[in-house]
């Protein structure tokens, strides 16, 4: 069996929450015997990270726009293009924007597996036009696709009530083991105590709310603890400037 996914930025190493997903699963689904290959925004490449396997996986780089309203679409349509040429038997499709896609996809003869992440549209980044054309995608793929996965109960039953796709299947995100390190050595390189800092991670965008946690970090009558931020931004804002 050949499988085709689409909808991520890309593996390894590169930020975003279904990214990490896809860096989890399909390693494991490969280590099944089944042939998976991943398609990455070429605009989300670097000099350092051009490769061709991860981890039993191989990797196709497909051209695609930096420009947040574009990038997704364009790269979908050209991997549901490769996934025809090179005969995959399944294109598993990730994320509200690209299943805008799966008519395509199922008019090429190819079958569809859609997992849904979330609903975008309500993301504060996208304009007007934006969060219609992620509202299409969320739509096309719920009723095209011939296998739907969701992620939370919340959204099997957004599913159920907007598009009368009461069969998808609830898989949860999974959490690897973690290493818990021996050592502190990394973090004084910071100029921080252990145990005596509050640490977050994430994109830098405003449904994050990092504002908010520093205006009440700066509340706190505990001086001596810190505030740790990590993280990015895909497109730069001036949220994340900030």
């Amino acid at each position: 069996m050949k499988i085709l996914v689409t909808g991520t930025r890309g593996i390894p190493d590169i930020q975003g929450g279904v990214e990490t997903h896809c860096e989890e699963l399909f390693p494991r689904i490969a280590q099944l015997g089944v042939n998976v290959t991943l398609t990455r925004r070429s605009c989300y490449i670097k000099p350092d990270n051009k490769i061709i396997e991860y981890k039993g996986v191989s990797i196709k780089d497909l051209y695609a726009p930096r420009q947040k309203s574009l990038e997704a679409f364009i790269h979908t349509f050209l991997a549901v293009l490769w996934a025809k040429k090179t005969k995959a038997d399944i294109i598993h499709i990730h994320a509200v924007g690209p299943g805008l896609m799966t008519p395509l996809a199922r008019l090429l003869g190819i079958k569809v597996v859609f997992t849904h992440h979330g609903p975008d549209y309500d993301r504060l980044k996208w304009g007007r036009f934006a969060r219609f054309i992620l509202k299409k995608g969320e739509k096309y793929a719920s009723k095209y696709a011939n296998e739907v996965i969701v992620i939370s109960k919340v959204i099997k039953q957004i599913l159920i009530e907007k598009y009368a796709r009461s069969n998808s299947h609830i898989i949860f995100n999974g959490v690897s083991s973690p290493v818990i390190a021996s050592g502190t050595n990394y973090i004084e390189s910071l100029g921080l105590e252990s145990r005596k800092y509050v640490f977050t991670l994430g994109r830098f965008v405003d449904e994050k709310g990092f504002d908010l946690l520093i205006n009440a970090f700066c509340k706190l009558k505990h001086k001596d603890y810190q505030l740790v931020i990590a993280g990015d931004s895909d497109h730069e804002t001036a949220y994340s400037r900030q």
